[in-house]
């Protein structure tokens, strides 16, 4: 499959953030992709984009982590498949809101985010993954994995190009709230 070069697009963008849940993040080899999740969450509300999360098992995984829960628009669906394309209640949630572009961010990476990438990929949806936006407990995992996503034909980027995608232009009142979340991200 080839890699795409179509950009994100606000109209036809969904943001799918997948299992950030309090017990399983808590061993992931880095935390910076909390800080970056919650500005996904806040900036595609802010552009008028869906966001769907998900849990994985919460009564043995816990709740999702507070910093990402609080932006959230609606609850986590709760799911059992590791691939949210495989659970039904999730991908119906995705397919009403009519959108092809799919912005997935969430832990682990080389798990539920691989799957949910490579399905959605498979079922014809263009996918997005920032790969400052996931995470894995061992970085290995978390690299291959990325690297199996892009020889998949799933675009891997940045929080920071997938959100100016999402933006379009300077100059605007959105673009100068989204800015202000971008740079408050910690380096």
């Amino acid at each position: 499959m080839a890699q795409t070069t179509e950009l994100l697009n606000r109209s036809d963008a969904v943001l799918v953030v997948v299992d950030v849940q309090e017990r399983i993040n808590a061993v992931m080899a880095d935390q910076g992709h909390l800080a970056r999740i919650a500005v996904l969450i806040e900036a595609c509300a802010a552009l008028g984009a869906p966001v769907i999360a998900t849990e994985q098992y919460p009564k043995g995984l816990g709740p999702t982590v507070p910093s990402v829960a609080a932006p959230l628009p609606e609850p986590p669906l709760v799911k059992d498949s590791f691939s949210c394309a495989r659970e039904p209640a999730v991908r119906a949630a995705i397919e009403a809101v009519g959108r092809r572009q799919v912005v997935v961010a969430g832990i682990e990476a080389h798990v539920c985010v691989l799957q949910t990438a490579l399905d959605l990929a498979a079922a014809g949806f263009q996918v997005h993954v920032p790969h400052d936006a996931v995470s894995s407990r061992r970085p290995a995992d978390k690299e291959w994995a990325l690297h199996r996503m892009a020889a998949a034909g799933v675009v891997v980027t940045t929080t920071e190009s997938a959100l100016f995608e999402l933006l379009e232009r300077c100059g605007t009142d959105e673009f100068r709230a989204v800015s202000r979340m971008i740079r408050d991200i910690p380096l």
